[in-house]
């Protein structure tokens, strides 16, 4: 028996309330708006109902992929034979302790929304974080940052699903946060479930001012009118990648409906129309000519999931 069919089997008779659905586009859960069919795609409200998904998906052969907003994600247009698990519809729960100075939230809620929380509660720290597209588990993940922040210099613990050995909170030492990377880089079959952040008291008012400045510059300088994945690529050490590709002269390069940005270098967008190939293509061409150019070897910072 096919391994979605053993899942559906599972799911029917262990998390019946379970949101399910079959061949669901993934250009409906990224932001590049590209990727075929996922085989089966799951909507857990619950922690709980995570885990225990997880286990049945190891029961049933299932490869899963978890995902928050897509937004750090390029899908192939064949579509994935895969479970993925779409943790940014239902689990989004945020709260705010401002005595401790402590915001915990689940792994589906949006960066930007954990922010606003803690900007409403007086506690600085997470301004960076506003306008980061992506969620919490994501963040966590890869130590999402922008403007000298970043998400080692908050997270304090972080709980995470390690399918061979359970549910652990991990420290801040313990998740082994570098740029863009974390333990969890080189463990990509754990699950974060949950994050709490430490912060420290501060002005609202100039708090939400600081976001209010960060999030203008970041409309100013970014393509955010078009469909991306943000940064295309890793800041190379001692360099910025847009600089790098500007310099060679690739702005505005375009491969079928992909480009790299006029307006900003370091991002590839989505003119319209543009497939999955349309968009390695493009990165495989500016990786090739700036290390021609530069000898400086360009890593993808978007994560490229081809089945």
């Amino acid at each position: 028996m096919d391994w979605y069919r053993k899942l559906d089997e599972q799911v029917a008779m262990y998390l019946p309330d379970l949101e399910m659905a079959e061949e669901e586009p993934m250009s409906r859960h990224t932001s590049f708006r590209i990727g075929g069919p996922a085989r089966r795609m799951a909507f857990p409200r619950t922690g709980e109902q995570l885990v225990l998904l997880m286990s049945f998906a190891d029961l049933c052969g299932a490869r899963p992929l978890i995902i928050g907003k897509g937004t750090n994600l390029l899908v192939s247009d064949e579509g994935l034979d895969r479970l993925v698990i779409d943790t940014s519809t239902a689990l989004d729960h945020v709260e705010a302790d401002a005595g401790v100075g402590c915001v915990t939230a689940a792994a589906g809620a949006s960066l930007t929304r954990v922010a606003e929380v803690a900007c409403r509660m007086g506690l600085t720290g997470l301004e960076f974080a506003h306008g980061i597209p992506g969620t919490v588990g994501g963040g966590i993940c890869m130590n999402a940052g922008a403007y000298g922040g970043e998400i080692a210099q908050v997270a304090e613990r972080v709980t995470v699903l390690f399918p061979e050995d359970g549910v652990q909170t991990l420290s801040n030492a313990e998740m082994e946060f570098g740029y863009r990377h974390s333990l969890l880089t080189a463990h990509p079959e754990a699950v974060v479930l949950s994050a709490e952040f430490r912060l420290r008291p501060g002005d609202t008012d100039a708090i939400r001012e600081r976001m209010r400045d960060l999030m203008a510059r970041r409309r100013t300088s970014q393509p955010l009118e078009l469909p991306s994945a943000g940064s295309t690529f890793k800041r190379p050490e001692g360099y910025y990648a847009g600089t790098l590709i500007e310099q060679c002269g690739l702005k505005g390069l375009t491969v079928g409906g992909a480009q790299v940005s006029e307006k900003h270098a370091g991002f590839v967008v989505n003119r319209g129309g543009a497939s999955f190939s349309d968009v390695t293509g493009l990165i495989r061409q500016v990786q090739e000519r700036v290390y021609q150019q530069t000898g400086i070897r360009l890593e993808p910072e978007v994560r490229i999931i081809e089945q």
